[in-house]
């Protein structure tokens, strides 16, 4: 037996047999199990570690509560609020290594929660007859969770499911022993960005960055990337953001699924951290390139950049409605808050005579934000391309500012 102990959870009224599986296997590998019933009407088979009656005063309800609402929502969120702070309680007081939640939509909806109470780097797996469906949505999700399709798994046990069920208790218990959980030994900068190819401020950034005492994330802004940038900004993980990635903006502005969710580029300000913010790609919506086009774009220039992924490039109007949204968003922030406008272009294609160039269409989005960058956001406009080395330089006088003035703390 090792000390690893995994926090497994699940309706022990209805998924009885599936959830002691699991708990034998976790324990066949050396691992050990705390038990937690999130069920409303039925018990267990055999006494789980936390019962349902203390998840529910965990989060000040009762069962009766959940059975007297008469309605299955209801009482679930009743469920996964006690859940979610038991989780987060057990965690501090160092009692469990990580989670494992097991569920259908409902067990799902309860499982995000409790995941998303676990900080990074606590593993945190859900076997979910509806793993990476689109019913989940990206706001939802915590930055390190792992999902596992539970095949098979409707009802009773078979060895179809138990395949996916003894994969995720060797996944849990395997990633609780291995995991080698961030840092704080050094500030962390969170930075958004795409691939060198169209964006390439960070090849000169990180490192500059690293050599004042930072530690750098760069966070792919495709959607997921986005969500977990969000997620840990709302956690207040970063001693400063450089947010110049927005497109997740303008694809959820223009319907696309590619999205990071309706609050992308707000937990940063909200939190008060200081953020840097710029306009990368700011000009393209991203969609699932083996769908069609979206209505709402047909008809403009698309670039498919793989089979899994194209760009429509924005109109005029569309890039106002860009700019105003990046606008009202940054209105929102309680921290110092800077929007670096490079007047030359957002992307490596857009630049003069390249692919994707479009004066007009930029002029039209560098008006916008003139008319309504918010009067708490410093407004700095370059005269040149966001590739360019005078972006990256005009970034790093902003971070120097804002750590003689103690507003950014660098490494000790």
């Amino acid at each position: 037996m090792t000390d690893t102990t995994i926090l497994l959870v699940g309706t022990y009224d209805t998924k009885d047999d599936e959830l002691n599986y699991l708990a034998e296997k976790i324990q066949s590998q050396g691992g050990q199990v705390l038990s937690m019933d999130v069920s409303v009407l039925g018990d267990p088979s055999k006494p789980t570690d936390i019962s349902k009656h203390d998840v529910a005063e965990a989060g000040g309800h009762s069962i009766q509560e959940a059975i007297d609402s008469g309605d299955e929502n209801t009482a679930m969120q009743i469920m996964a609020k006690g859940g979610a702070i038991l989780a987060a309680r057990l965690q501090a007081e160092g009692k469990i290594d990580g989670a494992l939640v097991l569920g259908g939509t409902m067990g799902t909806d309860l499982a995000l929660d409790i995941c998303s109470a676990l900080p990074v780097g606590v593993p945190k797996y859900v076997v979910s007859t509806v793993s990476f469906s689109p019913l989940i949505p990206p706001e939802r999700l915590p930055a390190d969770i792992q999902m596992i399709l539970w095949a098979g798994g409707l009802y009773g046990l078979n060895s179809v499911c138990k395949a996916s069920l003894s994969q995720a208790a060797g996944a849990v218990l395997g990633a609780a022993k291995a995991v080698e959980r961030p840092s704080r030994d050094k500030p962390l900068i969170g930075m958004t960005s795409f691939g060198k190819t169209v964006l390439k401020y960070m090849v000169a950034l990180k490192p500059a960055l690293e050599e004042r005492g930072f530690e750098v994330a760069v966070f792919h802004a495709t959607g997921m990337g986005g969500r977990a940038f969000e997620s840990l900004a709302a956690e207040g993980r970063f001693a400063a953001v450089m947010d110049f990635a927005p497109q997740e903006v303008g694809n959820h502005l223009m319907g696309s699924s590619v999205s990071a969710g309706a609050d992308r580029m707000t937990a940063a300000g909200l939190f008060g951290t200081p953020q840097i913010v710029s306009i990368g790609c700011y000009d393209l919506v991203d969609f699932v390139g083996w769908q069609d086009t979206p209505a709402t774009l047909a008809g403009q220039e698309t670039h498919a950049h793989n089979r899994l992924l194209s760009s429509v490039m924005m109109t005029a109007d569309q890039r106002r409605d860009m700019a105003r949204a990046i606008c009202t968003k940054l209105a929102l922030a309680k921290g110092p808050t800077t929007l670096i406008l490079p007047t030359q272009g957002g992307n490596e294609w857009d630049r003069p005579g390249g692919p994707l160039s479009d004066p007009e269409g930029l002029a039209a989005f560098v008006q916008e934000v003139r008319a309504h960058c918010p009067d708490n956001a410093t407004l700095i406009e370059l005269d040149a391309h966001i590739n360019d080395p005078l972006f990256a330089d005009a970034a790093l006088r902003v971070i120097d500012d804002w750590i003689a003035s103690g507003q950014v703390k660098a490494a000790t």
